[in-house]
């Protein structure tokens, strides 16, 4: 896979650099790359923002850095992966689609992801229109219904959700199938040694005999019934459609 990432800070993407990204870049696994947008300017103070037309507060980023920097990104990805390969064009984006687990795993089949860090308030609406135009895949991705300053935060959550979903990347891969979200729940409590656990103050806490049972059979159902119920508590808004399928079938 290989990831453009065009920002005015690239060193807000250092922390791709760590962990399970930096090794799987290391090991050839993902090829990342983190552009300058200002490096697309051509003013004596490198400006990539304006006031908005028909006034307003904030500051506008420029079409003319955004449409050079997809131009370059793109003349520089296809030397390497082919002519004909084309790249998802992902703006993290409050008004966006929400961004998912299953959104990760459909993204981590991509061979070319190409994320674009706006900031202020916001890309000039005709950037989108022009890549559309010229036959761009866009997708605009919401993390939540919040307002960050920029893309980087996002880009960097977005990553690694869709990274360590590349074969390879984790080492365990069974990992991924039980863990939250992955199968529409969230994930069931987890313990490890010692299975009798004397807190700070004092109270003695006890892991689930169950796990201790060697039963893998009923640790199973145990821990389904777990995942179920948590979800149920915290977010009963992934099971509502669940419920209304059992409910009209």
């Amino acid at each position: 896979m290989r990831i453009d990432v065009i920002t005015i800070f690239p060193e807000y993407l250092t922390p791709l650099e760590l962990s399970l990204i930096g090794r799987a870049r290391r090991e050839g696994l993902v090829d990342l790359h983190v552009h300058d947008l200002r490096q697309w300017t051509h003013d004596r103070h490198r400006t990539v923002d304006d006031t908005p037309l028909g006034g307003g507060a904030g500051m506008v980023m420029k079409p003319e850095p955004w449409a050079a920097a997809f131009c370059g990104v793109r003349e520089s990805g296809q030397a390497a992966l082919g002519a004909d390969v084309e790249p998802l064009i992902i703006f993290p984006n409050p008004a966006g689609e929400p961004f998912a687990q299953s959104t990760a795993q459909e993204w981590s089949g991509c061979e070319w992801l190409v994320f674009a860090c706006g900031r202020y308030e916001g890309i000039d609406e005709r950037v989108y229109q022009h890549l559309a135009d010229i036959g761009c895949e866009v997708a605009l991705a919401s993390l939540g219904d919040y307002v960050l300053n920029g893309g980087e935060v996002a880009v960097l959550a977005i990553t690694e959700a869709v990274v360590r979903l590349v074969p390879g990347v984790v080492g365990n891969a069974e990992s991924l199938i039980e863990e939250s979200h992955a199968a529409g729940l969230l994930e069931y409590p987890v313990f490890t040694r010692p299975a009798s656990w004397t807190d700070p103050a004092g109270v003695v806490r006890e892991a689930p005999p169950i796990l201790l049972s060697g039963d893998h059979g009923k640790i199973a159902a145990w821990r389904q019934a777990q995942s179920e119920a948590r979800t149920r508590e915290r977010r009963p808004d992934l099971l509502a459609p669940i419920d209304g399928d059992a409910a009209g079938s």
